[in-house]
């Protein structure tokens, strides 16, 4: 039996690296088990720190990131995903640059994953103080060149600022954040517009050997119909902008946003909160009377908002809209009324003015084939009064900066790039973010940037920048907390409903610490692996029996023959000796199975719900399963020769392997 188990021969280490989902998942590969790990045991500054490492933008991404990790954690399969952004949020608050000190962020950048050949390089601009050019910025600077950012507004942080909400997200944090990036030696330079102050000729005539746009998509999108040329009908880019810059548009007091996205959302509950909003420090600075004003202000504000409606239209079903859960549930708190499975047909009005949104029922979004494609009962209309109406339905871009003699090609309102390198049609020209892949998350635009950042090295220097995975086994040593495995997931508290809707106080709070450890030892520690001796193993059935999941259990070969695994097939074939003509004859009749079964089993363990419990090991009669604790990190190593193989998305695994694992 012991033969059949040595899965991890045949897997090898990229199955152990996948199966860190959380780390997979993540498209900078932060290691999110390991903060989480450090959370639980109180180890505070190594968890930030092993945050920062791979993402210069930890803070922030503790506030507003899509959190893929969540997504994809393995304790989902068991109950609810451990509430990873929350905990990054907790530490990045205690060492990130939101504290006042980047020492810190400074020295936890992970320079394993720059390129090592550092120098004193030459001048590269950077066009858009987003989160990829800050990113392309912060890499590029400590390897040696001399950065400068270009930014088309006052203020740099492109969407952090333009895009997300003043209530998600603090701008004083951003300011930090962009400042500890700014503090490694980059030149920032604001009101600096591509295509009105200058132009990409102007930068290669002033020396910058390489340019790099992360120039974002700035304009949103609107639908054709009927009445969207009239007054108070709004691009929600331009309502959150005005929004964000404390100069809101006006609204009447019924206002209908058309979308179901995270952005929609955004628009939905900025709408919300009355004009001159204030957030309770700015209360308090202002009139300087203490907690007394902020509290009065909130509720003058309350007062004022109570009449207004904000409704949301949206095609997909309730439970098929992309926003976030936690958006629609809060945005319902707040009194906005939601309606699913509606589509926009018209904007009514007199005089110049809305009165009405006309919606018809959307029957399906998607097509047979996947294809966005929504069809319509036009016979089922629904019309919302209403006086202002915002969309919030998609963003695009603005490349009227572009010139011919730029040799900077687009495709379908995007720049057009290598998918590999982000290099465009133009060799000394790079781009990612959303202009080069279209909106995705922040994180995204993160990890493109890295990638953009290391081509633009690769091309300057003339190498080739690959990334190599080193990894092995070691001894797992670690206790789980007490009724780790009985803990309900919980996320951080928010203010009460009526204080978000009057205000522009930050809705989420921090976790308290003994919450924060308590939510952080629910995480199933991933890297950890029941490893298989295949020589000491009795077939006892001891680790089958005490398993309290129910994930290891003992099957013989004609019932892993009947997997229809290729894979398994080839290896009962090669250890009996046998022909596929053979195991397929033994296969097909009960005595040929039972002669199968006699000559070997395997033991099958279903890793999604694996809990680390640890029991199958503290069982086993002669210690043949064992913990150990699969360790990795990625590397960037140069290589001299021009046939080298590209691996910016993939990786060159090294490894060394145990003997078996279940």
């Amino acid at each position: 039996m012991s033969e059949w188990a040595q899965f991890e021969a045949i897997e090898g280490a990229d199955y152990w690296i996948r199966m860190v989902k959380c780390q997979h998942a993540c498209p900078v590969h932060t290691n999110a088990c390991g903060y989480v790990t450090a959370i639980g045991e109180g180890r505070y500054e190594d968890a930030y720190r092993i945050a920062r490492a791979t993402n210069p933008f930890a803070s922030i991404c503790g506030r507003v990131c899509g959190a893929p990790c969540e997504v994809n954690c393995r304790r989902a399969d068991v109950d609810a995903p451990v509430s990873i952004r929350s905990l990054k949020r907790f530490v990045t608050t205690q060492f990130g640059p939101e504290s006042g000190d980047f020492h810190v962020y400074r020295e936890g950048c992970d320079q394993r994953m720059l390129p090592p050949n550092r120098g004193n390089y030459e001048k590269i601009a950077v066009i858009g103080a987003g989160v990829s050019g800050l990113t392309v910025a912060h890499d590029l600077t400590q390897i040696g060149y001399k950065i400068t950012i270009f930014e088309a507004n006052s203020e740099p942080g492109g969407m952090l600022t333009v895009g997300v909400p003043v209530f998600r997200l603090s701008r004083d944090l951003v300011k930090r954040e962009i400042d500890a990036v700014l503090s490694l030696g980059v030149e920032l330079k604001c009101n600096m517009r591509l295509g009105r102050d200058f132009t990409i000729a102007d930068l290669r005539r002033q020396g910058y050997k390489a340019i790099f746009l992360g120039i974002g998509l700035p304009k949103g999108r609107k639908l054709p119909l009927p009445g969207s040329d009239r007054e108070m009908v709004y691009d929600g880019m331009d309502f959150l902008r005005a929004f964000n810059e404390g100069k809101p548009l006006p609204l009447g007091r019924r206002v209908v946003v058309i979308g179901g996205g995270n952005v929609a959302y955004d628009v939905a509950r900025s709408a919300v909160r009355p004009a001159g909003a204030v957030t309770r420090g700015e209360a308090i600075a202002d009139m300087g009377r203490g907690e007394q004003v902020a509290y009065d202000v909130a509720r003058s504000a309350l007062r004022l908002s109570a009449d207004k409606e904000v409704h949301v239209v949206c095609l997909e079903k309730r439970e098929e809209m992309p926003a976030d859960e936690i958006e629609v549930i809060e945005g319902e708190e707040e009194g906005i009324k939601l309606h699913s499975s509606r589509g926009p047909k018209a904007i009514f009005g007199e005089n110049g003015t809305i009165t009405a949104l006309r919606t018809i029922r959307c029957t399906s979004v998607f097509d047979q084939t996947g294809r966005f494609n929504p069809s319509f009962d036009e016979s089922d209309v629904e019309d919302i009064p209403a006086d202002t109406v915002i969309y919030a339905i998609g963003q695009t871009s603005d490349l009227s900066f572009l010139k011919p003699e730029d040799g900077v090609e687009s495709e379908r309102g995007l720049i057009k790039v290598n998918r590999e390198t982000y290099q465009t049609t133009a060799p000394d020209v790079f781009a990612c973010g959303d202009i080069a892949h279209g909106p995705r998350l922040f994180i995204d635009a993160i990890a493109s940037a890295q990638i953009a950042a290391r081509s633009m090295h690769d091309f300057l220097r003339g190498t080739r920048t690959d990334i190599v995975v080193r990894s092995h086994w070691a001894p797992a040593v670690y206790t789980m907390a007490e009724g780790w495995d009985r803990l309900p997931r919980a996320t951080p508290p928010v203010i009460d409903a009526a204080q978000r809707s009057a205000s522009l106080e930050i809705i989420e709070e921090n976790f308290p610490v003994e919450d924060a450890q308590r939510q952080a030892s629910r995480c199933l520690r991933c890297n950890v692996n029941t490893v298989f001796d295949t020589s000491t193993c009795i077939a006892c059935n001891g680790c089958v029996d005490v398993c309290p999941q129910n994930v290891i259990r003992l099957v013989g070969l004609s019932q892993l023959r009947q997997n229809g695994n290729e894979q398994w097939n080839d290896m009962i074939t090669a250890t009996l000796g046998i022909s596929r003509d053979e195991l397929r004859t033994m296969g097909a009749s009960e005595s040929g199975r039972r002669e199968l079964d006699a000559l070997g089993g395997v033991m099958l363990k279903d890793e999604t719900t694996c809990i680390r419990c640890a029991l199958c090991a503290s069982r086993c009669p002669t210690r043949a399963v064992t913990m150990k604790k699969f360790e990795f990190y990625r590397e960037c190593v140069t290589v001299p020769t021009p046939n080298s193989k590209i691996l910016y998305r993939g990786s060159v695994v090294e490894s060394v392997a145990p003997q078996g694992a279940l």
